[in-house]
């Protein structure tokens, strides 16, 4: 489950802010991306995902198989905890486990009305439907907000032991050291100038 980009350019608000940017992400790897506050990040993931046109470049993955999370939680207030992972589940055809409660310390909570959790409870509860939908590849964007360390050290193990050892891909824009055996993409070597969106080399890559 490969994800592969060639010379990719995005833009924001119809200006390109990355350009040349050309990376593969294999089975069991996670790639992390790194850049200062606006430098491009979310906007290269939601391209990747899907959610917005690349102004040039290619982009290549199995379809279908990628599930983009942003900073909201994606959480509907009124449902329990297990109501809400088992909603989502239902959308793309998968079941809810008994483990998914346990890997994201959910057990006490399962039946909680959403809306009443606080705001490190529901980032772990949206996390928690990244187990359950069946997605082998992930496209996160600071994934970790409102988590105490505990809670980053849950997600950190869940994409590490169940997602890459599965033959997963995740690409997470973060400012954290996560813990995980991952390469990093510096991405201010790939920022767009005007008149010039060729984009730079391999030397981005640590």
């Amino acid at each position: 489950m490969t994800l592969t980009v060639t010379d990719l350019t995005v833009a924001r608000g119809g200006l390109p802010v990355l350009a040349g940017l050309s990376f593969s992400v294999e089975p069991g790897q996670v790639l992390v991306l790194r850049g200062a506050n606006g430098i491009g990040k979310t906007t290269l993931l939601r391209t990747l995902a899907g959610l917005q046109p690349a102004v040039s470049g290619q982009i290549v993955m199995p379809e279908d198989q990628a599930a983009y999370a942003s900073h909201a939680d994606g959480v509907k207030a009124q449902l329990t905890v297990a109501e809400n992972l088992a909603f989502w589940a239902e959308v793309h055809g998968q079941s809810v486990t008994e483990e998914i409660f346990a890997i994201f310390d959910l057990l006490d909570l399962r039946h909680r009305q959403a809306g009443t959790l606080s705001a490190g409870q529901k980032r772990r509860l949206g996390l928690a439907r990244l187990g359950v939908i069946g997605r082998p590849i992930l496209l996160l964007d600071e994934p970790t907000v409102s988590l105490d360390r505990f809670s980053v050290k849950l997600f950190a193990d869940f994409i590490r032991d169940r997602h890459l050892a599965t033959g997963g891909v995740a690409v997470i824009a973060t400012h954290i050291d996560l813990g995980l055996e991952a390469r990093e993409l510096d991405l201010e070597p790939y920022r767009a100038r005007p008149g010039d969106v060729t984009g730079s080399s391999d030397e981005a890559f640590l």
